[in-house]
Formats: structure tokens, sequence, C-alpha cells
């Protein structure tokens, strides 16, 4: 009983739902409907598309949804068919207790545009409970001098069922001494009172026993039932009188239990046990014998249990005195409970989003409402939030709220809002509420990957492992989750004729960056990318930067010998007179090395001479010159062998064997017969003559080479285009002229245009267009002498 009645107190200080501004007329009145209680669930209420004239389908475009007080749902909607359907079996009993009529008050939330629409539920009552006495057996003890007319009120049944429903009349079992009259209270019950139609007399009959019957009005009735125990006393003719026979009080709720809230007194004229009197609770329902007790000998009232305003706001108390001899006298005591500010501010969400787009404009977040139990100032309430959030409260009809955003929010700045609105009334002392929101701002793609550089610089060392790992580009986006994902590509190059789909490779995931095969110096010594970094979301944002691969030298080319040739088919004799002095330049030993630094520093050396201490080669520039005067005792035929040695780790080299003979005068036409002919070989011709042959047969030789070398190279080719003199695949290298000077067995100078190929097979050297200038002297070792910028600016790959 006691949760029924709180129940009814709170439901009749429900505030419900208002449509928005600017819509108050469209809900300015509540649309009723109403269900027989005890309806099975998903029964069908009402079509709520065509009451509010919306049509097929928009319900559930409009984010439809039913909402009530403490968010109990006892209906569901369908928003497909705009049925209203109970969610389940309703009690009306359990509902609204005594309340009649019983209305359930409900709102439809129309989200997209918003919209309010009150209505309420009206539950009917059904005949489904019998009345029941509290108190099945009565005694009554009446006075055989009672006259004729006497009335004695009994205990009053109680039935759950309202209106009609409810107790009807009282009826008493058939006898010859009393009738039962109905009579109503004030609040409205009916209760019995036992009428005498005939004096009693106890000799001839001291005790009656009857049934006292509780009929209620519904179709079909149902009863309820009592025994009644009449015992006729002697007379004891005053019965105990209170006075004033009706008392007024007040009490605040928060009174501790035993309160003494009154003291109530009766007297009898009687004399002697007639006078004694006690008091006692009169027809008491179970909810004032749980909240009030009364001292049987004093007639002191107190409470018994903690009083609630909101839950009841007075008591009608009925005392009884009865005195020894079972008359009794009755007086009321009318307990109205004041309120006292015990009831904080309540906050029920009618709505709430807990995520919002970032960038989104002013957008709504929660719909609530604020109420408080309480009365008068104790039940005004005043609502705000925290003042340094973007939000802001829009104040409605009826205490209704609604917390929107004031401007874009932006989740790199901040991702999540916690909003505490705060909820004072008015009382003394003020009682406040809060209530916590946790706002999430979902990521929008907004925010492009970032490298940490605008450019990258790798080196590498050429001659690299393929797959091997030469660094690493990153890039990092602002953005969450799929958005924040970053996914690296190469991009088309910049200049088409680099192969970058063959020389590197980079890993989607990490930008991790792969030489895919081996790189060679000799061919390109750096090449530069873009490299783009894109991430996950939709649309997808990216950005670029630049990276530049530095190919470092290794120390892969051994040096090689422009002169003397090493594959003529006759070795090259250099002739030295016998009268040269010491220091006289024999030849000098042209070299070059494909690397570069100081991997293609070269230095000389003489390995091994015919007669050591003769002849010493310069280490720096590889001239060959006497160390000594000549002496007729010398050999005329020496043989040297000279080493070229790089200054790269470890140092790679190259040889080359010279063959000098001394003659007595340079004009002596003497040839000696090189070692690699026989040891029996014909006597020999007159030096003239072999001069003549040997300058013939060196010269045919080297033109001969020449143009089979050129022929090879042209149709090798194969039309590809050239650049300038000497083009190659991987790049173009400016050629050089090496200056052949006329001395030695030549007798005049010549220039050479020389062209290397680096490529990844072979080393080729190529001269052409032998440029035949005047005979500078009569110095008997030739000199060739490289271009200022020969070796530095030589592009070309020696294996």
């Amino acid at each position: 009983m006691e949760v029924v009645r709180k129940l009814i107190c709170r439901q009749r200080q429900v505030f419900f739902f208002f449509f928005f501004l600017g819509l108050a007329q469209a809900g300015s009145e509540f649309r009723r409907y109403s269900v027989v209680e005890e309806t099975e669930g998903s029964s069908f209420v009402t079509n709520l598309a065509k009451d509010l004239g919306l049509g097929q389908g928009e319900l559930s475009r409009r984010g439809a949804r039913v909402i009530s007080k403490g968010n109990k749902l006892y209906l569901q909607l369908d928003q497909e068919t705009g049925d209203l359907l109970l969610n389940e079996k309703l009690d009306r009993e359990e509902l609204c207790g005594q309340t009649e009529p019983c209305m359930l008050r409900f709102q439809v939330l129309l989200e997209n545009p918003l919209e309010f629409f009150q209505a309420e539920l009206q539950v009917i009552d059904i005949n489904d409970h019998a009345p029941v006495f509290m108190d099945r057996d009565m005694l009554l003890k009446i006075s055989e001098s009672s006259p004729p007319g006497t009335k004695f009120p009994l205990k009053n049944a109680q039935d759950m069922d309202v209106g009609r429903n409810n107790i009807e009349n009282y009826t008493i079992s058939p006898n010859s001494y009393f009738r039962v009259l109905t009579r109503k209270r004030s609040d409205g019950r009916k209760y019995p009172e036992l009428v005498l139609d005939k004096v009693l007399d106890r000799e001839e009959e001291p005790e009656l026993r009857l049934t006292l019957t509780a009929q209620d009005g519904g179709s079909p009735p149902r009863f309820g039932t009592a025994q009644v125990s009449i015992e006729v006393v002697d007379i004891n003719d005053n019965a105990p009188e209170f006075e004033p026979p009706f008392y007024r009080v007040q009490i605040p709720e928060d009174s501790p239990i035993g309160y003494l809230i009154v003291k109530v007194s009766a007297t009898d004229i009687d004399i002697g046990v007639n006078r004694e009197i006690s008091y006692s609770l009169f027809q008491a329902s179970e909810e004032i014998s749980k909240t009030f007790e009364i001292n049987a000998m004093t007639g002191e009232i107190r409470l018994k249990k903690q009083l609630d305003f909101e839950t009841t706001q007075s008591y009608e108390v009925n005392i009884e005195a009865r005195d020894t001899g079972s008359l009794s006298g009755k007086c009321t005591v009318l307990t109205q409970v004041m309120d006292v500010n015990d009831n904080a501010p309540e906050v029920t969400m009618s709505a709430l989003t807990r995520q919002i787009p970032e960038n989104s404009p002013e957008t709504m977040v929660a719909v609530f409402s604020v109420s408080d139990l309480d009365s008068e100032e104790n039940g005004k309430i005043s609502c705000y939030i925290q003042d340094d959030l973007p939000f802001f409260l829009k104040s409605s009809m009826e205490n209704f709220y609604t917390l929107v955003t004031e401007r874009p929010l932006d989740r790199e700045t901040r991702a999540e809002y916690n909003v505490t609105i705060t909820v004072t009334d008015l009382g003394t002392p003020r009682l406040k509420t809060e209530h916590n929101i946790t706002v999430l701002v979902s990521d929008v793609n907004d925010n492009a990957p970032a490298f940490t550089q605008t450019s990258y610089t790798l080196s590498v060392r050429e001659n690299n492992s393929p797959a091997l790992h030469i660094g690493s580009v990153r890039a990092t986006d602002r953005d969450a989750g799929a958005n924040a994902q970053v996914t690296y590509s190469l991009l088309p190059p910049l200049d088409a004729h680099v192969p970058l789909a063959s020389l590197v490779s980079i890993n989607p995931d990490n930008g991790h960056l792969f030489a895919l095969r081996s790189l060679d110096y000799e061919a390109l010594r750096a090449f530069e990318f873009r490299v783009g970094a894109a991430d996950r979301g939709s649309p997808a944002l990216s950005s670029q930067a630049l990276v530049r691969v530095l190919v470092a030298d290794d120390n892969d080319n051994a040096p090689f010998v422009l002169y003397p040739l090493q594959n003529a088919s006759a070795p090259c004799t250099e002739l030295v007179p016998r009268a040269a002095e010491a220091g006289y330049l024999v030849t000098k030993v042209v070299a070059v090395d494909g690397d570069s630094g100081q991997n293609a520093w070269l230095s000389y050396q003489l390995l091994k001479a015919t007669e050591p201490g003769l002849f010493g080669v310069w280490a720096h520039n590889g001239e060959v010159r006497t160390a000594r005067l000549l002496s007729e005792r010398d050999a005329a035929k020496h043989r040297l062998l000279v080493l070229v040695k790089d200054n790269g780790e470890p140092p790679l080299s190259a040889s080359v064997t010279l063959h000098v003979l001394l003659v007595d005068g340079f004009s002596q036409p003497y040839l000696p017969v090189p070692e690699a002919e026989a040891a029996d070989a014909a006597p020999a011709a007159p030096l003239t003559v072999y001069l003549v042959v040997a300058l013939a047969s060196v010269s045919s030789l080297f033109v001969f080479s020449v143009l089979v070398f050129v022929a090879v190279r042209l149709c090798r080719r194969g039309g590809a285009a050239s650049v300038g003199r000497c083009s190659v695949p991987e790049g173009h290298f400016p050629g050089h002229l090496v200056d052949v000077s006329g001395t030695g067995t030549l007798s005049q100078s010549y220039q050479y245009e020389v062209c290397l190929k680096g490529s990844s097979g072979t080393s080729e050297f190529n001269f052409l267009k032998p440029i035949v200038t005047n005979f500078q002297g009569h110095s008997p070792g030739p000199d060739i002498e490289e271009t200022p910028n020969f070796r530095k600016d030589f592009g070309f790959s020696i294996q």
C-alpha cells in the first residue's frame, strides 16, 4: 500500500513534455487514449501516424520515439506502421492505487526536425479485486440497556478497485435484532454501521453471531465477509466522550520517530470500573497503523515511522475511547504533514547524443526535464552548466531544457567533454543535483598526413645487396581511426628516364624504403623521387615529400691502362739513346680508374726490370725515366713490369709491360726483334728497314683495331640515339682528349677522343678520330697527358 500511495503522489507532480518553441499551437492539447487494465501486451492502442497527420513511413524518417517520466515505457511504437502498442500488461491498482481516473502521460518525440506531442493514456479499471476485511472477526459488547436505534460503527472492508467496482454496500445475515446501514466517510470510503432494531435481553440471548458481507458494484459483483460476534453485557449506560471530538494538528515531515503528535482525552461520567478508559486506533488502515501509535492509557499519539510529504500530505486518524463496560466514544485527529526541503531536484533524460561529429553546426546533445518533489519555494528550480564549455542550455516551458553546441567542435583540439548539469532548488537549505554527460567528438577526415621532413636525403653504398633497407620516411595524421591510418606510395618520377620502379620500393604501412637491385655508382650517382602519404578517410587526403638518394662509391674498379696498349698483336718498343742523361723520359704509363675520390688515386711502381737500377718510375704520374747514365755495358733490350695501384680499401691494381731498346743514335736504322719472336729468327735486317716495318705495322694495327672496335660498338647499339660523340644508356658522358706526343717510336703527335661506357657488363675503351699534330721533338719516350678535369669528369665503369 505504501508503494502504491507513493506512486500516486509522484504521478500527480510530474510535468510532461511540450512541443518545441514555435510549435506550441500544434501541441497545446493532450491527445487522450484509453485501455482496459490487464489487457495483454502488444495490444493495439491507436495509430499515431494518423492521429498526428503524418504520412506513411514519416515516423521512421523523423526518428519518432515514445518517452515517459522516469524512462519507464508502457507503450511501444511501430515506426513502420505507426501503430502504438502496449509494451506489457498494465495493472491499474499498481500504477495509480486509489487515484481515479488513472492517467499515464507520455510524449512522442520527433527528432528530425525536433517536435513534441503530448498524450495521455487512461487505464480503465476492471473488477478484478474482491472486498477484503482487515479484521475477519469482530467482537462487539452491547449493553442490554441499549435502546432501539442505537448505532454501532463496524470496521470497513477494503477494495483495491475504484469507482463502481469499489464497495457498494454492506449487508448482514438475517436476525431479529440488528440491521446494517452503509455509510460514507468524508474521503469517499464506505463503512458499515450496525443498527439495533429491538431491545436486547442478556438473560434470553447473551450472545449473537452474525455474518457481515461487503459487496462491490462490479459486474458481476464480488463479495467479502467477516464474522461479527455480539456479547450482551450488563448495563453501563454512559459511554466515554471526547472533548473536543475533532483535532487538527500539523507536523513537519522530517519529525523523528516517537515524536508526540497530540494527546487526546475522553471522559466517562460513570463510576468505578465503568469509567476506566482505554484508547485505540479505530478503523485504521494498514498505512495508518504503520505510521501512528497511541498509548492506550494516556491517549498520546506518536509517530511510528518517518513521514513523507511527497507521498502523503495528510492523515485522518480515528481514535476510540472504550470503558471497561465496552462503551466507546470516537474522535478524529486530522494530521497535516508540513513540507521541508528534503528532496533534491531530479534530472530525467529524454534524448541523449553521446557522439557529435566535429565541424558540425549547432547540434542537439540532450533533451531533459528537471523536477522537485517538494512544494512552494522548495520545489522551484534553477539549472546551469559550466561556463568554459562550448555548450549552452535552451530553456523551454515546464522545466524542460535542450543542451546544444555553441559552435562547431574540433576533435584535434579536444576529443571529449564532460558536461555537468547542475540543478538547484530555492529551498532552505538549498539542495542540488549534478548530472554528468560525457560528449565524445567523433573524427572527420579534415587533416592531411604531414611528413616529418619536406625532403629526405638517403645514402647507400654501391654494390648493395637487393632488398636492402636504405632508409625511411614518416608522416603523421592528426585525425583518428581510419582517418589517421597512413599509407605510403611511390609517386611517378619527375624524370621519365629514371627507372624508379626497378630501383626502389616502399613499404605502404611503415614507409621503409628498399633498394630493389644492386646500384652502380659509376652508372648512377644520385636520383630523386617523390613519395606520397594518403590516409584512409573518405575522401582520402594526401601529401608528398622529396627523397634524394646518394650512391656512395666503392672500390670496385681496378686501374685501366690507356697507354701502352696491352691488347696489341705486337708489343710496343720504346727507343732510348745510349747518350741519354740520367732522368731521361723514356715513356709515360697512362692509366685511369672508374671509381672516384681516393678510390681513383693512382700510384705507379716498378715491379720488375731486366736490369734493376737502370730505370725508375715516378709514383704519381707514371713517367718512366733513366735512373743513371747509360753505358756500353748495358744490355740493348730491357723488359720493365710496371704496377698501377689505386688507393681504395682494399686496393686494386693492374700491370703493364714495357719493352725498351737502347740504340746508339735515334736515327740509327736498327730495330731489334721483339722478345716474343723465336730465338732462331732470321738475321736482323738493317735498322732502317726494321724501323719502317715496325712503324707501318704499328700504325696499321692501331687503325685497324680502332675501326673494328667502332664498327662492333655501332652494331651493338643497333640504332640507339647518340649524344655527342659517344653515348651510354645509363647517361651521357663528355668526351675527353688524350694527347700522345710523337716521341719514342711514333713520328708525330696524336690526339684521341676517349669514351668509356659505364655498363654493368664490360668496360670498353674507344679511340675515335685521331687528330694529327706536328711533331714536337725527338724525345724518345711518348708523353700522354690528361686534360685538367680528365679523371674528375670521366663517367664510366671499368670492371
